[in-house]
């Protein structure tokens, strides 16, 4: 479980454009009146455990090293600060509440600065 997650921060994040049309068609072609985006084989939603399953298996057959969900927030937070976003932004899209989990993600986005005093 993230850390959000842990302590008790509920964030949600707004799905538009493509992500939008491509969800809405998804649950277009679906059968079932289910409120979740991803089910199980058994029509519930997908466990914590399945997800990383999921991800293992997708990641051993590109034949990546080990890949694990937090790294997908990780590389989310790496692609924002290197995108220039500002700090509390990025802490409040991450669900962070201490900012120092948040600054990680900033000090080793230093090529953002390159070319600033040209």
């Amino acid at each position: 479980m993230g850390a959000a997650a842990q302590e008790g921060l509920a964030v949600e994040h707004p799905i538009a454009g493509d992500e939008l049309r491509a969800t809405k068609r998804y649950f277009g072609t679906r059968t079932d009146a289910l409120p979740w985006l991803f089910i199980s084989e058994r029509e519930q939603p997908l466990t914590r455990q399945s997800v990383n399953y999921l991800i293992a298996m997708a990641a051993e057959r590109a034949e990546l090293a080990p890949v694990h969900p937090h790294m997908l927030r990780h590389s989310c937070g790496f692609y924002l600060a290197n995108r220039g976003y500002d700090l509390r932004l990025i802490q409040d899209y991450l669900g962070h509440r201490d900012p120092k989990h948040t600054v990680h993600y900033t000090r080793v986005a230093g090529s953002r600065f390159e070319g600033l005093w040209r």
